[in-house]
């Protein structure tokens, strides 16, 4: 059995890069992001989102605008930029190297 350490680094390896891919899609505010990264198996909790929103924001790839709700006092809703989109899709090209590579390693040998 997988050691949660483990799985949990490998989470938190590719977490920035499905913020970024869930923000380009559209909008949204802390909560939903969390709900969509748990949808996904991708457990996080507030206490690290949080803090890697406003990294993400500090280094220029989010950006955020407070809303009106329906229900409460106004949310804040990020949005991808465009240099967040360059980083997207970077971090896109280096995921899909990786997992060819890791791929690659658990194939069988040809004889």
């Amino acid at each position: 059995m997988m050691n949660e350490n483990s799985q949990a680094q490998m989470r938190k390896g590719v977490l920035e890069m499905c913020i970024l891919a869930l923000v380009d899609q559209q909008a949204m505010y802390p909560t939903e992001l969390l709900q969509r990264l748990k949808q996904a198996d991708l457990l996080v909790v507030e206490g690290t989102m949080y803090p890697l929103l406003n990294r993400m924001k500090d280094a220029g790839y989010l950006e955020y605008e407070w809303r009106e709700s329906p229900a409460g006092p106004p949310r804040k809703y990020y949005r991808i930029t465009e240099q967040g989109r360059m980083m997207r899709q970077s971090l896109q090209g280096a995921w899909q190297k990786l997992v060819h590579s890791v791929h690659q390693t658990f194939e069988t040998p040809q004889a």
